[in-house]
Parts: structure tokens; sequence; C-alpha cells
């Protein structure tokens, strides 16, 4: 009889278990249970949360300015509703090709110009031998991205700056005529492209050395036994060994393609490159801040969230298509 019941209990579900013992376990105390299991766990991770609830969901709340005349004295809630009129108005907009344009432009060089850079960089660190050149490489790569654009665009003046850059002066010196650098159009773009692969190329390395720290050093060991060079290697162990992180960063940064940023933008434009300056963030600015439209420009910042996440989803179901992990 002892037999019977024992493989009963083997032959019965968990859930006919706890029925048997009592009400099932629902997800509620299972939450429970996780958290006081690891509650320090949990509390390590508390302000990366808090950070995202008060800076990343909280304002979620704001989007609603899209659907309203909002005046400050009114408040949020007794603004006049306007429904769709912003929407209309921002896409019917002759400036908002010109806008895209220039977004999608200078976003598509950091994509082809700027993304590669890191993954560079980390292979050739990952290739020095000495320990001391490589901290020191490391350390020099890393500080401009401490540096604010305030410096980086004050130090590009002084280097390209027309009445009194160093290269004028060395062009000058040399027999040749100024160059406007700083002012003409056929360099702005590839100016704002070269400054953030300076600013944040080297930090970008952080975490593609870490993926290369994580792939098995017998995978090396296997490769030369097979008579594989170093470029072999790097070919045939270290680039598939870091393919995870590089399309899971890939689809994060197409996230961001509508996102070129404010602040190196509108320190680096002037008259004369106005029109290949003008982005979302700055019309947002201008429009929102500056004329008070606050409606309308939360149209700019909703158009280019949605853009994102549209591209985020679709690279990600490319990626999978392909057998890779993805993103989620």
């Amino acid at each position: 009889m002892l037999q019977g019941q024992v493989e009963r209990l083997h032959n019965t579900e968990p859930n006919e278990i706890k029925q048997e013992k009592g009400a099932p376990i629902t997800w509620v105390q299972e939450w429970k249970t996780a958290i006081k299991r690891d509650k320090y766990l949990y509390l390590m991770a508390a302000p990366g949360l808090l950070f995202f609830l008060v800076f990343k969901y909280f304002p979620l709340w704001g989007l609603l300015l899209a659907f309203q005349n909002y005046s400050p004295y009114l408040g949020f809630w007794d603004s006049e509703w306007v429904g769709f009129k912003y929407f209309h108005e921002f896409f019917t907009n002759p400036d908002f090709m010109l806008l895209f344009r220039n977004t999608m432009a200078i976003s598509l060089l950091n994509i082809v110009f700027f993304f590669p850079i890191p993954i560079i960089v980390a292979l050739l660190l990952n290739e020095v031998r000495s320990l001391l050149f490589k901290k020191i490489v490391q350390t020099v790569v890393y500080l401009p991205h401490f540096l604010s654009w305030v410096i980086i665009v004050g130090i590009c003046f002084l280097i390209f700056g027309q009445a009194s850059g160093v290269i004028n002066q060395l062009i000058v010196q040399f027999g040749g005529q100024k160059i406007e650098f700083l002012t003409d159009a056929n360099f702005f773009w590839g100016m704002l492209t070269a400054q953030s692969i300076w600013k944040e190329a080297g930090w970008g390395t952080i975490i593609f050395l870490a993926a290369l720290a994580g792939i098995n050093s017998e995978q090396y060991e296997a490769a030369q036994i097979d008579g594989a060079n170093r470029w072999q290697q790097m070919r045939n162990v270290t680039l598939p060994g870091i393919r995870g992180t590089i399309i899971v960063l890939l689809i994060l940064r197409l996230g961001q393609v509508m996102d070129v940023g404010f602040e190196q933008i509108y320190l680096m434009s002037s008259g004369p490159v106005a029109h290949l300056a003008d982005v979302f963030d700055t019309y947002a600015y201008r429009v929102g801040i500056q004329q008070g439209r606050f409606g309308y420009a939360t149209v700019a910042g909703l158009f280019k969230s949605v853009v994102g996440l549209i591209l985020v989803v679709t690279a990600n179901r490319v990626a999978k298509k392909f057998g890779e992990e993805g993103l989620y």
C-alpha cells in the first residue's frame, strides 16, 4: 500500500500536490517569496529602478500635451483639448521634410562611421600584450567622454576656427588660403560625426572589451593548434564571440536613430549651416521653449519615440529570423 502511494505521488503533477496540501500558490505569494529570498539583490537594483520610474516612465504622462493647447496658467487638466490638430500641423509643415532629412543624415553617418569604431578599437586593444601600454591607451581614449560638449566644441573652434584656428594658421604659413571648416556646409555633418567619434568611441569600447573577456580561451588554443594566425583567430573566434553583443547594441542604436543630440548641434550651428543643423531636437526647443508651444513641441518628441520603437521591434525581428538572440 505504501508503494502505491509513493507511485501516485511520483505521477502527480505539482499543481495537484498543492491542491491536496491546500490552496495553490498564487503569483502574489511567489512574488513575495522571491523578494524575501533575493531582498539584497532587489535592494541593489532599487536605485536603477527608481531612476527609470522617475525620469522615464512617470514623464510619459506629459505626452498628453500633444493633444492639448497647454497653458501653464490653466494647468494640465484645465487646458483646452485639441485632439490631433498639432499632429496634422506638424506633418504638413514645410519644415518637416528638412528636419527629417537632417536628422536621418546625421544619424546614418553615426551608424556607418561611428558605430564600428569602438569595435575596431576594442579588437586592437585585445591584441595588445603589454598591460601597461593597454591601460595608458584606454585612459587616453576614455577621457573625452568626461568632457562636456561645450568643451568639445570649444576645442573644435580653437583647432578649426577660421580666424585663429590652429589648422588655418598652419595653412596660411605654408602659403595656402584659409578654409571655412565650421561654416562650410560641405564640412558640417562630417565635423559632427568626427566630434562624436572622438568623444564617445573610447567609452564605447568598454562593453566590447567585456564581451571579449568572456570568450573561452580554449577556442584560441584550438585555433592555434589548427595553425590559425592572429588575423584568422580574430576573424573566426573573436568576431563570432562578440557577434551577439554587436547585434544587441546595433538594435539599441537604431532605437536612437531620431535622437542625434541637442547640445552638440545647437553649439555647432550658425547662420551659414542653419539649414543643415535644424533637427527635431533643436526644432522642439525653438518651438516649444522659446515660442511656448508646448503641445506642438511634444508632437515632435512623440514622433521620435514612435519611430525609434518601430525600428527596434523591426530590427529585433530581423535578427531573430537570422538565428540571433536579439534584444528580447
